[in-house]
C-alpha cells in the first residue's frame, strides 16, 4: 500500500481541522489524521512561565526531524510512534500514540506546507483561508474550551505572536498549494474541489 499524504495548512481558526475531520470520514478505505501541533517541541527544559510565552507560531517551534521521519515511514507503509502533546503544562506525554498508515494520511496544521522536505512527500497540498475576525473568533472559543486559556491571554498571544508570526512565515505558503478553500463556507461546499481533484465524488452524488 502506497499511501497518498494530504497536506492541509493555513491560518489559525481558518477551518483546517474541521476540513481535515470532515474529509477523513469521506475518503474510501480509511484515513489517518495527522496533525502538526503533535510535534511541538518539548519545553520541559524551561520554567512554566517561560513556557506560557514561548512563540508556538513560527516553524521553528516544531520537531522538524521527528515529523519527516514519521512521514516517511508512514509514506512506505510502516506504523509510527506520533508523539502527543500537553497543551495546558507544554510537554510531551510519556507514551507516544501508535498509529498505523491507512490508504490516506492527512496531515493538518499551521506550517504543514512550509518546508520543501514535507511538500516533497505530499501528493496533494491545500491551503484553507479565511478573514482574521473570523479566525481570531473561533480561536477564542477552541483555546478557553479546549486548553483551558483565559480570553485576554489568547487576545493578548494573538496580538504579540500569531498575527505577525502568520504574516510572515503562514501565509507565503499559500502559493504552494494544489488548492485554495474557503474556510467560511459550510463544509460540504468547502470540501467539493477536493473530493474533484481527488477524483472521488462528493456527498450525496
Amino acid at each position: 500500500m502506497i499511501p497518498h499524504l494530504i497536506a492541509i495548512a493555513g491560518p489559525s481558526g481558518a477551518g483546517k481541522s474541521t476540513l481535515a475531520s470532515y474529509l477523513a470520514d469521506q475518503l474510501p478505505g480509511g484515513a489517518l489524521l495527522l496533525s502538526l501541533d503533535a510535534y511541538y517541541r518539548d519545553l520541559a527544559q524551561l520554567p512554566l512561565a517561560e513556557r506560557h510565552h514561548f512563540n508556538f507560531d513560527e516553524p521553528a517551534a516544531l520537531d522538524l526531524p521527528l515529523l519527516l521521519g514519521n512521514l516517511a515511514a508512514l509514506a512506505q507503509g510502516q506504523a509510527v510512534d506520533q508523539p502527543v502533546y500537553l497543551f495546558p503544562e507544554h510537554l510531551r506525554a510519556a507514551q507516544p500514540r501508535r498509529v498505523e498508515p491507512a490508504p490516506w494520511i492527512l496531515l493538518e496544521g499551521l506550517f504543514a506546507l512550509y518546508w520543501e522536505e514535507v511538500r516533497r512527500l505530499c501528493h496533494t497540498l491545500i491551503f484553507v483561508e479565511a478573514p482574521d475576525a473570523l479566525c481570531l473568533e473561533r480561536r477564542l472559543a477552541r483555546d478557553t474550551a479546549e486548553r483551558g486559556r483565559s480570553r485576554d491571554s489568547i487576545l493578548e498571544q494573538y496580538t504579540r505572536q500569531v498575527r505577525p508570526m502568520c504574516q510572515q512565515h503562514l501565509l507565503p505558503t499559500r502559493a504552494f498549494a494544489h488548492l485554495v478553500l474557503d474556510g467560511t463556507q459550510p463544509i460540504e461546499t468547502m470540501v467539493a474541489p477536493l473530493l474533484a481533484r481527488l477524483g472521488l465524488a462528493a456527498p450525496g452524488r
